[in-house]
């Protein structure tokens, strides 16, 4: 249907074939809307062009030129991407506050025939949706927590309750990072935080209120990322599970997990220097040691022993509530087959 105005709000977003995001594109990669594409109509170098023209010389002479190449930008992004779209199909298109950016790209789609429509508000209403999200929906869901100290597989647990079609809201893959000092990801550079919010939201959403919802007992940080304080507040307030191993079988597991903290010797190093305020010289110059010599089995040990295991009893005494009625879960071995039946052995709970 026609949209009179060539006007959309936020709630209608899911009737449009296309969501164009114009903004450009550190704007787009910092966060966006979910499945929208990025034809920005002034790139990063043209938008700190226009904006510096407008306050330093004049209003005037900036709109003339961001009009061309707005107009510019327009054109290339019709030819390279729009040519084989139907007279029926309909875009939605926003910029940050559904100013000119967005106007123009949908007043040219709309004089071709298309009915596009520009967001009202642009993704400023998206993202206040987002955090009103984040602050209401986690206290009207049922929450497992995982716990366990580092090592002990909670994640893996979670993706085999996961593979039986459970709900579970992962924070360390939506964060790409596994949540300790040496938890960064090859290859995976962390989102933005406005990023990661946008991916917890849209997982909340997803959820089915009358199941329970399995999560990781985390920190209020994930790498450089703030696991937002509501989501924080009902997780450490909800019922948990334990995961209780042993210190071999803990540090087995970590020389799978984290094998490749072998072949990084000075990412590693870097990561053992950031606890600098945390433990001796004679400690870390020890731990250093055996990084350079390639004994990974022995310094985990110690980083357990010494670093995570204090922090972990320290942490999880203060801040899960009913941990002290938590069920246990008594694992020999951390290797998928044990998780897999640890798994079932958690879902055999009586709720």
């Amino acid at each position: 249907m026609t949209s009179p105005r060539g006007l959309a709000r936020l709630e209608d977003v899911s009737s449009f074939d296309a969501i164009i995001d114009v903004r450009s594109p550190a704007e787009y990669a910092e966060d966006h809307i979910p499945g929208a594409i990025n034809c920005p109509v002034l790139d990063d170098e043209e938008r700190a062009r226009i904006g510096t023209l407008f306050v330093q010389s004049s209003p005037f002479e900036a709109r003339k030129l961001g009009a061309a190449l707005v107009a510019e930008n327009i054109a290339r992004h019709l030819r390279a991407h729009f040519q084989d779209k139907p007279r029926t199909w309909r875009p939605l298109i926003y910029c940050w506050r559904g100013g000119q950016r967005s106007g123009a790209f949908t007043l040219v789609m709309r004089q071709i025939g298309w009915d596009a429509c520009q967001l009202i508000g642009g993704y400023k209403p998206y993202r206040n949706f987002v955090l009103s999200t984040i602050a209401e929906l986690p206290a009207e869901l049922r929450w497992r927590v995982v716990c366990g100290p580092t090592g002990s597989g909670k994640t893996a647990l979670l993706a085999a309750l996961a593979a039986r079609g459970e709900q579970v809201l992962d924070l360390e893959e939506l964060a790409c990072h596994r949540g300790s000092v040496l938890g960064a990801i090859p290859g995976r550079p962390q989102p933005s935080q406005k990023a990661f919010e946008t991916a917890i939201a849209e997982r909340l959403l997803a959820f089915e209120p009358e199941r329970p919802i399995y999560v990781e007992a985390e920190s209020r940080k994930i790498g450089r990322l703030q696991v937002p304080e509501s989501l924080i507040q009902v997780i450490r307030s909800s019922t948990c599970v334990v995961i209780e191993a042993s210190l071999d079988a803990r540090i087995a597991f970590l020389l799978r997990d984290y094998a490749h903290l072998g072949d990084d010797k000075a990412t590693l190093l870097d990561c053992l220097a950031s606890l600098a305020a945390l433990h001796s010289r004679e400690t870390l110059a020890r731990w250093q040691v055996l990084v350079v010599e390639g004994r990974i089995k022995e310094l985990l040990g110690e980083l357990l022993s010494r670093h995570y295991d204090p922090l972990y009893a320290k942490s999880q005494k203060y801040n899960f509530a009913r941990l002290a009625q938590a069920r246990t879960l008594k694992l020999a071995k951390l290797d998928p087959d044990s998780l897999d039946d640890a798994a079932e052995r958690l879902l055999a709970y009586p709720d």
